[in-house]
């Protein structure tokens, strides 16, 4: 949470900067490099927001997962941001390019430079701890993306000065959509896989059912489901059955081990039935 909120005052700080600077030296580049940086600001504030609400304890006895989901409502929120300024980014590079609206080179280097040393912090705030979760991955991203659009600005305004090619501006703006677009999409399907509790892509279903109905005295299996509470927190439910006679404290101690050592999952709720049970059928999703 501290490093979310060390790049949000330096997003924020910078941003106001770079727009100013984009609109007085009229570069398309640097006024969408400010707007995708407004746009890092905005989803990297909702992954702090999101994470404080996330960790707080409820007061309601309604939120039994707590409020962990938050973090990848947060990240999907991010991706959409993410693709709205490429969109943005996209349509008007291409009104633009057939313009030749003069470009202050000058600002857009001085300006370009700070956004790039503003990213670079952040970027090595964000690193570290840009695999804990989706919700900071999505803000390293984001950080990441507005590094590279850094970049193009400052490439963009040395070629302009040099060459006085207009078009370039233009061109570098949609180079950063085009660099943003497919981060945004694969974070935003990250995501919706995890709302719609898709088993996680890490672990095959087929497996964990394998070894479960491997633990000794397991005689057979249903109503087995693997989901995502979010980054890190994979959850199982199951019915064992067993055979007749056998505890079935040992099979729940086997089936909790494998889970936990094999898959890593520490949270599992499995139900133990003798194979004479009647009255437990499977569910029909």
């Amino acid at each position: 949470m501290r490093a979310l909120a060390i790049v949000v005052v330096l997003l924020v700080a910078f941003m106001v900067a770079q727009l100013a600077g984009g609109l007085v030296a009229r570069s398309l580049a640097l006024i969408s490099d400010a707007g995708h940086m407004a746009t890092d600001a905005l989803g990297v504030g909702l992954a702090l927001v999101a994470m404080v609400v996330a960790r707080r304890r409820s007061g309601s006895r309604q939120h039994t997962y707590g409020l962990h989901r938050l973090e990848i409502l947060a990240a999907l929120a991010n991706a959409a941001l993410l693709c709205a300024i490429g969109v943005y980014v996209v349509v008007e590079s291409v009104t633009r390019l057939g313009g030749s609206e003069p470009v202050d080179t000058t600002t857009v280097l001085v300006v370009g430079s700070a956004g790039l040393a503003v990213n670079l912090i952040a970027f090595a705030v964000l690193r570290p701890r840009s695999q804990e979760n989706l919700n900071l991955q999505g803000a390293y991203l984001e950080v990441l993306a507005d590094l590279l659009g850094s970049v193009g600005v400052i490439v963009s305004a040395v070629v302009v000065r040099v060459t006085q090619w207009g078009w370039v501006d233009p061109v570098t703006a949609l180079a950063i959509g085009a660099v943003v677009m497919p981060r945004a999409l694969r974070l935003g399907a990250r995501a919706i896989r995890v709302l719609l509790e898709v088993a996680p892509s890490h672990l095959d279903v087929g497996d964990v059912e394998t070894a479960l109905r491997a633990v000794p005295g397991v005689v057979d299996l249903h109503d087995l489901h693997v989901w995502t509470l979010t980054a890190h927190r994979e959850l199982v439910t199951a019915h064992l059955v067993v055979e007749d006679g056998h505890r079935s404290a040992s099979a729940l101690e086997a089936a909790t081990r494998v889970l936990r050592e094999r898959f890593g999952i520490d949270h599992a709720t499995l139900q133990v039935e003798s194979r004479d049970r009647e009255g437990c059928h499977d569910a029909d999703w």
